[in-house]
């Protein structure tokens, strides 16, 4: 028989008291938005310095708003949508799950916008602010993913070609990739050393645009390849061409990072 490692069965409850319960994945975005917010704190102080102090305490709300109405309107729209037109009222019980990275980051986007007009400051340094920050919450984001067992790999059909697989408990009698984890690994650690190295070179921070740039690629990328491995929404299951949703949402991304990039460099030249 061949080994398979077991699934740790975290509770995805951490305490309850009567009807209030503490989760980890509401405890997973607290601690990308604490962090993050400390985070781009000292990003703040170096040059181009986009933002003061003040203003990224004040955005740490618009920012909660952005990520939590963004994410749950983006999962409503792009992943439920005939659902939720038949029940409207389901679409307001967040606990419930159903959150989409790239919703959140159009409410982000939408929130940073309109932050930055009302405060006089440069779009596209903010941008670059927020996207070196923003693997830090996408990390957190998919352990809660992986503690949740939801989101899990396709079925493996070689166990012993892939010896960290795991049998989930919502995910049949079959071992799978633990694909939240490669996104934690890709889209969180990794992107975040990336962008953390190249934001400190004070020649790139100065080509407004091109961090974001990068970002939007860098996620883009990883998400479409971890796609490969991560088992398609049942309700949606693959679209044409044999592509994920989370691929086609990806597509614009890469193109407007790869636009941010040449234009930050034809700036720059």
């Amino acid at each position: 028989m061949t080994f398979v490692l077991p699934f740790p069965n975290i509770d995805p409850i951490l305490l309850s008291v009567g009807p209030l319960a503490i989760r980890w994945y509401a405890l997973a975005y607290i601690a990308g938005l604490l962090l993050g917010w400390q985070y781009m704190k000292r990003l703040a102080k170096r040059p181009p310095q986009a933002m003061t102090e003040i203003d990224v305490d004040d955005f740490l709300v618009w920012a909660t708003l952005g990520v939590v109405l963004g994410g749950r309107f983006g999962y409503v729209l792009f992943y439920n949508a005939d659902f939720y037109l038949a029940n409207p009222g389901a679409a307001l019980r967040v606990w419930e799950g159903g959150m989409s990275f790239h919703g959140g980051l159009l409410g982000v986007l939408a929130a940073g916008y309109i932050f930055v007009r009302r405060r006089g400051l440069k779009t596209l340094a903010v941008a670059d602010l927020l996207a070196v920050t923003a693997p830090i919450g996408i990390f957190f984001g998919r352990v809660a993913n992986f503690i949740n067992g939801e989101l899990f790999g396709r079925r493996v059909t070689d166990p012993e070609t892939v010896p960290w697989s795991m049998v989930f408990p919502h995910g049949g009698p079959f071992p799978r990739h633990p694909s939240q984890l490669y996104e934690a690994a890709l889209e969180g650690l990794l992107l975040f050393v990336v962008m953390h190295l190249l934001w400190r070179n004070e020649a790139i921070r100065a080509r407004h645009g091109l961090l974001c740039g990068v970002f939007l690629v860098g996620y883009a990328l990883a998400r479409s390849f971890v796609e490969l491995f991560r088992e398609p929404d049942a309700h949606i299951g693959l679209l044409g061409f044999g592509l994920t949703m989370g691929q086609i949402l990806s597509a614009p991304m890469l193109m407007i990072g790869l636009f941010l990039i040449f234009r930050a460099k034809r700036v720059a030249s």
